[in-house]
Formats: C-alpha cells, structure tokens, sequence
C-alpha cells in the first residue's frame, strides 16, 4: 500500500495539497465543537519509545510544543522534570490541559505580543502560549534543547513549510533535539489536515541547517482514518539537530 506513495513524484504528490488553506478560526472553531480527533489522550507511543534518543542523558530539559493543544505529553515530560513552553491558538485547548490535568495555572498578557496569553503553572514549569504560532520569536521565548512536533508540521497549511521550518530552527538551542512525526497517505483521497509530509520534503526544509534522521515508520490505520477515504495511513518519525559548523 505504501507502494503506492513512495513511488509517486513527491512534487505531483504536494502539489495536490499546495493550495489547501485552514484559517485560525477553523482550527479554534474544531476546539470550540470538540472535533479533535486528533488529539491522543495518552503519551504519544513514539515519544515514550524514544524519549532517550531525544533527552540523550541530558537533565531539565526545555521543551517547545508546538500547537500544543491539551497534549498529555507536556504533563508527562513536566512530571519528569523537563520544562515546558507550548504555543497554541484555542484559548479551549490550553484551559482545558491545565484543568484535565488538575493543574492551578496564572493567566497573563505578554506585552511584546499585543492581543496574545501566557498561561503558565509554576510548580510543573508549564507556559504555553495563546497567540498565533507565527507571532513567536526567539526573543520572545528563547530556545530550547528539545522539541517535540507530533500534528504540527502535518497541521500547517503546506504553503507556509518553508516559513514554519525557518521559525523551528531559530528556537533549536545548539544542543537541541527535534523529534518530528509526520504523516503518508494517498492525498488523492483526502484534502487534509493532516496533510501529506513527505520524508523527502523534511530532509528539504530542514537538511542544509541539520542534520535529519529517520527513526521509525509504522502504518497507524484505524477506522476512522479509513472514513477520511483513505486506506492506509504511515506514520514516520523524524529526529533533528543541528549542524555544529
């Protein structure tokens, strides 16, 4: 089955997505309905199978997430005793991890981001963020020496790859370890999101700065996958760092 896409011209295969845009408000709008299906309401498998690969015996680690949602993986990593930063556009989501995971959290403006929250649990050293993605900076929150990126880089619109890769790699701290998964399927059979991402185009984005490394791909397919009128769906697992010139 996966035949089928490892075979097709990758630029034919992204070209049947390349003008697919979701607004902010669809994906606030998804939050506000409770259709998030994409959400994993345990530690995502692969994470947890390669966390050493990502923390490589290193300590308190900071950790970004982006368009983190309610990931139960920002609880999972604080608990181990890992700082978290997060950035996420439903205001719903980031309430609701705080209160599913009976966390007290502050509320606060971030005065470099006119209109953008900060809501933040100090015990667990958890932030995230409640503005648009693209609004963020180094400067505004720094870098980190890890990230974890399970149904971002497959969320943005397609269009805007190039401009996402940009931001991750201006938040990789020297030492940072950036653990992407991505997503394969026919794209014929479904406009997305989550769009079609494939290996080639991750080694594109992020190869001249980095250095790219596949480390699993496993078929995911469920049910409700085969719904979206696909029939079959591979998840691949990408680790990251940087090129130390």
């Amino acid at each position: 089955m996966f035949k089928d896409v490892r075979q097709s011209n990758m630029s034919s295969m992204l070209k049947t997505q390349e003008d697919r845009v979701v607004e902010l408000k669809e994906w606030e709008q998804r939050w506000d309905e409770n259709r998030i299906g994409f959400h994993k309401p345990q530690v995502h498998q692969m994470l947890e199978s390669k966390i050493d690969n990502v923390l490589a015996g290193r300590k308190a680690v900071r950790f970004f997430f982006p368009l983190c949602g309610k990931a139960v993986d920002m609880k999972w990593l604080a608990d181990m005793g890992h700082s978290v930063v997060g950035v996420e556009i439903s205001e719903k989501a980031i309430q609701q991890f705080f209160e599913e995971n009976n966390l007290t959290y502050i509320e606060e403006h971030v005065p470099a981001l006119p209109g953008a929250k900060i809501f933040k649990n100090s015990e667990k050293n958890i932030s995230l963020f409640n503005c648009d993605l693209y609004s963020l900076s180094s400067s505004i929150v720094g870098q980190f020496g890890a990230i974890w990126d399970r149904g971002s880089l497959v969320a943005i619109n397609p269009r805007d790859r190039e401009k996402y890769a940009s931001l991750i790699i201006s938040l990789m701290a020297n030492d940072c370890r950036y653990l992407v998964s991505t997503l394969m399927y026919n794209p014929e059979h479904y406009k997305g999101p989550p769009f079609v991402v494939p290996g080639e185009q991750v080694s594109s984005l992020f190869g001249k700065r980095c250095n790219v490394a596949q480390l699993l791909s496993e078929n995911v397919t469920e049910d409700r996958h085969r719904a979206w009128g696909i029939d079959y769906l591979i998840e691949q697992l990408f680790l990251i760092t940087p090129k130390i010139n």
